[in-house]
C-alpha cells in the first residue's frame, strides 16, 4: 500500500512520522515522508499513484477543501490527526468547530483522536461521521513514553551542566508579522467560524508581549541566582530565534537553541518552565518536574496547561523552586524511570490515550490497512517521481537565486523555516533506532528523492 505522510513542522512532527513510516514499511508498505508541495506536485502531475494521504489537519478553509477534493478524486483516501491537538482548550467545543466541518470529515476516511476528550466532542458535534473517528492516541505521545526513551540522544548544543528548560509559546514574535498572520487566519475562515476570535487575536497578542517581558526578566533573575545550572531557552518552531537571541543577549549561562525535537530537550532537562505550552503535558508524561510561571493574571491563558505542575507567581519563587529541584536531583542517574500511566492526573488521562500494550502508531497502521483496496497498492515509478522532484527543485533554486539578486521583485519567496532540509545520516539513524526499539528484523531501505522527501520501504 502507498502511504503519503505530510509533515508541516518538522521539529514537531518528523519523529512521529518516521515512527509511522518505519513500522508501516516493516509490514510491506511503501511510505513517503515529505512536505506538502512535493506530494501535491506528484499528485497534480499524475506521477504518484493512489494511496493513503495522511495530513496534519482537516481545517475547513476553501483552499484545503478544494485540495482534499482533488486528492479524493484521484482515488486516494485521506486520514488525519490534528497536530494542533487542542489539548489546552477550555470546556467548550470551539476548537473542534474551527478545525473540522461536515465537508472535511466527509472527504476523509479516518480521523484519529488524541484521547477521550477530542474523540467524544467530535462524535457529538458530527454524529454522521462517528464511525470514522477513532481513539488511537498520537504517535507524538508514543515518543514521550519511558519505554521509548532510548530513542532520544543528547540534543545538539546541549550544555555540559544540568539545565532548566524554558519552553516558549509566544506567537507574537512569529516569522510572519501580525498583519500577515491576521490575513492568513482570515483567509482560512477562522473569523467567519468564530467572530469573537478577532478581538481575541488583538488582546491575546497584547497579553503575549507582557508575558514575554516577564519571562525575560525571570530568566535574567534565575540566571544570576541559581546554584550552578544552565538555562536552555527553546523558542517555538514558529518564533523568530534571532529576536530571542537579542532579548537574552548577555544573560549568563543561558542558551537560545531550537535544534532537535522538544522531546529530546525535555528528556535531558532537570525541570521544565512554561506558560500555556503543550510541553507541559509532555513534561509530566516524561516524569519531569514542571514549573508553570504565571506572574500576572491572564485573560487569555491556556488554563488547562497552566493548571499543571508547580504554580509559580514571582521570579524569586521561581528561583527558589528551581534551585530546590536542582539540589535534590541525582544528576548521575541515567536509568529511565518507568512511568505508570494509569496514575497520571485524571484530566491528562482524558486528554491523552496511552495504551501500554500497543503504540498509537501501531493502531493507526491497522486502521490504514483496513482501508486498503486494490487502488491503494498500485506500484509507483519512484525513478520518475525522483526526476520530477529534481526538475522542480532546479526551478526553485533558480527562483531563489533571482530572489537574492532582485529582492524587491521576489518578496513572496520565503525560507521554509518550518521544514529544514533532511540530513541523510540523521534520518537513517532515527529509522535504525526505531528498528532496534521495536525489534524489527526487516531490511528497510531509505531513498532520498529530494532534500525534503524520503521513501521508506522494504529492500
Amino acid at each position: 500500500m502507498n502511504i503519503y505522510l505530510h509533515v508541516e513542522i518538522s521539529a514537531r512532527e518528523l519523529d512521529s512520522k518516521l515512527l509511522l513510516a518505519t513500522l508501516a514499511a516493516a509490514k510491506g508498505h511503501e511510505v513517503l515522508v515529505s512536505n506538502l508541495s512535493e506530494i501535491l506536485n506528484g499528485f497534480k502531475l499524475g506521477v504518484l499513484k493512489p494511496g493513503i494521504y495522511h495530513t496534519k489537519s482537516l481545517t475547513p478553509s476553501k483552499m484545503k477543501i478544494d485540495r482534499h477534493q482533488n486528492i479524493v478524486n484521484l482515488n486516494c483516501k485521506i486520514t488525519s490527526i490534528d497536530e494542533e491537538n487542542g489539548l489546552g482548550k477550555r470546556s467548550d467545543d470551539k476548537f473542534e468547530r474551527k478545525r473540522y466541518s461536515d465537508i472535511t470529515l466527509s472527504q476523509s476516511s479516518a480521523v484519529f483522536g488524541w484521547g477521550d476528550d477530542d474523540v467524544e466532542t467530535l462524535k457529538k458535534i458530527f454524529p454522521d461521521h462517528s464511525q470514522k473517528i477513532y481513539k488511537t492516541g498520537s504517535p507524538r505521545v508514543d515518543l514521550w513514553r519511558s519505554d521509548l526513551s532510548d530513542y532520544w540522544a543528547n540534543p545538539i548544543g546541549m550544555p555540559k551542566k544540568p539545565y532548566l528548560l524554558v519552553a516558549s509559546n509566544m506567537g507574537s514574535i512569529g516569522m510572519k508579522s501580525f498583519d500577515e498572520n491576521f490575513k492568513s487566519t482570515s483567509d482560512a475562515g477562522y473569523f467567519q467560524r468564530d467572530p469573537d476570535m478577532v478581538k481575541k487575536v488583538f488582546f491575546r497578542t497584547a497579553e503575549d508581549f507582557k508575558k514575554m517581558y516577564e519571562f525575560i526578566e525571570a530568566i535574567k533573575y534565575v540566571a544570576k541566582n541559581n546554584n550552578g545550572y544552565d538555562i536552555v531557552f527553546r523558542p517555538h518552531p514558529e518564533e523568530k530565534i534571532k529576536a530571542w537571541e537579542i532579548f537574552l543577549q548577555g544573560v549568563p549561562n543561558t542558551h537560545v537553541i531550537r535544534q532537535d525535537s522538544i522531546t529530546s530537550w525535555v528528556k535531558n532537562a532537570f525541570a521544565v518552565m512554561h506558560n500555556g505550552c503543550t510541553t507541559a503535558i509532555e513534561t509530566l508524561v516524561s516524569g519531569k518536574p514542571l514549573l508553570t510561571y504565571s506572574p500576572f493574571e491572564m485573560e487569555y491563558a491556556d488554563e488547562f496547561f497552566n493548571s499543571l505542575g508547580y504554580n509559580i507567581k514571582s521570579k524569586e519563587e521561581l528561583s527558589l523552586k528551581a534551585n530546590s529541584l536542582f539540589d535534590n536531583i541525582n544528576i548521575k542517574t541515567t536509568d529511565h524511570k518507568k512511568i505508570n500511566y494509569t496514575e497520571i492526573n485524571e484530566l491528562i488521562s482524558r486528554k491523552l490515550f496511552i495504551d501500554q500494550n500497543e503504540t498509537s502508531a501501531e493502531k493507526i497502521i491497522k486502521i490504514w490497512e483496513s482501508l486498503d483496496d486494490k487502488n491503494l497498492s498500485k506500484l509507483n515509478n519512484w525513478t520518475k517521481f525522483y526526476l520530477l522532484l529534481k526538475a522542480i527543485n532546479f526551478m526553485r533554486l533558480c527562483r531563489n537565486i533571482l530572489g537574492k539578486l532582485f529582492p524587491n521583485n521576489f518578496k513572496h519567496l520565503r525560507k521554509n523555516y518550518k521544514f529544514p532540509t533532511f540530513r541523510k545520516d540523521d534520518i537513517q539513524s532515527r529509522i535504525n533506532k526505531f528498528k532496534h526499539l521495536f525489534g524489527l528484523k526487516e531490511d528497510l531501505e531509505c531513498k532520498f528523492l529530494s532534500d525534503r522527501t524520503v521513501l521508506i520501504k522494504k529492500k
